[in-house]
């Protein structure tokens, strides 16, 4: 990638790479993971010392700590620039970057970049405490996964009879027309999680745009209104009744599934679907503020690699 806000990431030592994260996640000055008091001071290396730049301590607690403490960088031997140069890759990739090109970019294992994706897309994660989105909301449904037909002899998923069954994933999408989108794999297109999952994120004084299909009838009677297309009769667009913003960001991520990942297993799709909703919610801020943002939400967000497996 030639993009100079990349290449100034690139060229930073594991130093600056330290002190950049330090001013975006302490910009008025280093908090104590352990305690939250921000009354710490820095541990100065000694000549001959085994002490290690970015030390802190804190003086509530006396605990030691730097700025990777309680977050997804916690434990891991990257070096900090590699992680700023993958964080970027991903916020400026628009259908996502493969552990595999990372792998060869970084110059680390590939175990290494694998598990590095799944811990910045943990930080990207649709925060639990959000405020529910309001407005024209579109709701849409799509299905992950490949076709039984396509797959292995032994990989094919089989029901009780032993005949092969569909495997593909359900995912619930919800779009605020202009906003933010907020995804989710679920278990079934029943109308009792479709109508569920929609409840917990849209706002009653929201307005909502389907599709014709029967598990979201209803809803006009628990929001402001409810309007349909019915695609089985070729219609997509009445007036400002269309679901095409679903639609484009399903497509963004289908793409991303086929064309750059080629397979997400149903264990990890959630932080897929995380990755791209964050995007998604950043689309209008140039690759470097993305970046930002990204950085900022490392805090609380530790995984370790045996909660992947």
């Amino acid at each position: 990638m030639n993009n100079p806000e990349f290449m100034q990431i690139a060229q930073m030592s594991k130093e600056e790479a330290r002190k950049l994260i330090e001013q975006l996640r302490w910009p008025n000055g280093a908090v104590c993971p352990h305690c939250g008091s921000n009354k710490a001071y820095t541990i100065t290396p000694k000549e001959g010392s085994s002490t290690r730049p970015g030390l802190y301590k804190c003086k509530e607690c006396t605990k030691q700590f730097t700025v990777t403490v309680g977050t997804i960088f916690e434990g891991s031997r990257i070096p900090l620039n590699k992680w700023l140069m993958a964080i970027y890759l991903m916020c400026a990739s628009k259908k996502g970057i493969s552990a595999h090109q990372l792998h060869r970019q970084l110059k680390i294992t590939y175990k290494s970049a694998w598990f590095m994706c799944h811990r910045i897309r943990y930080a990207m994660t649709q925060e639990p405490m959000f405020s529910k989105i309001r407005g024209t909301v579109e709701a849409d449904e799509t299905y992950i996964g490949g076709k039984e037909r396509n797959k292995h002899l032994n990989k094919r998923t089989k029901n009780a009879q032993g005949r092969s069954a569909k495997s593909k994933v359900p995912v619930a999408v919800l779009v605020e027309r202009a906003g933010r989108v907020r995804a989710k794999k679920v278990a079934d297109v029943s109308g009792k999680t479709l109508k569920g999952h929609i409840r917990k994120h849209v706002d009653k004084s929201a307005r909502i745009v389907t599709d014709e299909w029967l598990a979201y009838q209803g809803l006009d009677k628990e929001f402001a209104g409810h309007d349909t297309v019915d695609h089985g009769r070729k219609e997509y667009v009445r007036g400002d009744v269309y679901t095409n913003t679903a639609e484009s960001w399903i497509a963004l991520l289908k793409r991303g599934v086929i064309g750059t990942f080629h397979h997400v297993s149903e264990q990890h799709l959630d932080r897929y679907v995380d990755e791209f909703a964050f995007r998604w919610d950043n689309r209008i801020k140039a690759d470097g503020e993305r970046f930002v943002e990204a950085v900022k939400s490392v805090e609380g967000k530790r995984l370790i690699y045996k909660e992947l497996k």
